[in-house]
């Protein structure tokens, strides 16, 4: 497998990442605000995204709210990265198009799929909106930006701001409309993908 100069750069910049995130762990757990948060957000836009994710996944998947922002937007930044990296490698049709109501009227069954799981998405707000105003126990931040993640970006951008929850956490004010990016550009690659 010859490897050429782009290859040798991601490898490169992956490992610094990976070594980068664990350092970012220690400064957390030993010092006071002594976290290098911005200089791995700025590293996964350079291409690291797939180093810091690994350390995440391997040394430190619990997720607070500290953390929460930085991780929606390295695992954003990773799926775009990839669909980059494939398009540019050649893993796409000789033709692009942005006819996304063909596609989705070729693939019903995604259509259905993301109006029911944004449909769960908005009622899981709602769920949690009614649980804080009366002190009861709340759905979890992870399944929340989960279920937008997975699908349901729309249904939880709605249920944000018409019923006016989460909209003071960044996490939910920038990584939702982060996440719905995201999706659009994973739509775009599969509507141009040549499957």
């Amino acid at each position: 497998m010859n490897l050429g100069i782009f290859e040798y750069y991601l490898i490169g910049v992956n490992i610094i990442g990976f070594f980068m995130y664990l350092l970012n762990m220690f400064l957390y757990s030993h010092t006071e605000n002594g976290q290098v948060d911005a200089i791995l957000t700025s590293w996964s836009l350079i291409g690291g995204s797939a180093g810091i994710l690994l350390a995440i996944l391997l040394f430190d998947r619990k997720a607070v709210k500290d953390n929460m922002m930085s991780r929606v937007f390295i695992a954003c930044v990773f799926v775009i990265q990839v669909i980059i990296l494939l398009m540019v490698k050649g893993h796409h049709t000789d033709h692009i198009t942005l006819a996304f109501w063909e596609f989705f009227a070729k693939y019903k069954i995604l259509l259905i799929y993301l109006a029911v799981i944004n449909f769960i998405a908005f009622a899981a707000y709602a769920i949690d909106k009614v649980n804080a105003a009366e002190h009861r126990s709340r759905i979890r931040i992870v399944t929340l930006l989960g279920l937008a993640f997975v699908g349901g970006s729309i249904g939880s951008l709605l249920a944000m701001y018409l019923l006016r929850h989460k909209t003071k956490k960044d996490y939910f004010t920038v990584g939702v409309p982060l996440i719905m990016i995201m999706q659009v550009v994973v739509i775009f690659y599969a509507m141009n993908a040549g499957w």
